[in-house]
């Protein structure tokens, strides 16, 4: 079975788990101190595909807006 992710895209991901563990990762607009370790691993991955490395596309807000209706829907009909 392929690799989801490339061994690139790891390498970014422990290196942002690294810096949010030092206390040094900053979010980016902000600029404020990164505590979460889900948000580290975005931004992690975030940077591994500015570089162009191999990691699966984000989920857009479109999509997670249809299948939260279609589960509304679904739990309304039974």
């Amino acid at each position: 079975m392929a690799r989801k992710y490339s061994k690139g895209a790891a390498k970014k991901v422990a290196r942002a788990m690294h810096k949010r563990k030092k206390g040094t990762l900053k979010s980016g607009r902000s600029g404020k101190k990164v505590t979460s370790r889900k948000q580290a691993i975005a931004i992690g991955l975030s940077e591994a595909r500015q570089e162009g490395k191999k990691v699966p596309a984000k989920k857009s807000a479109s999509k997670a807006r249809k299948t939260k209706k279609a589960k509304k829907a679904k739990r309304s009909k039974s």
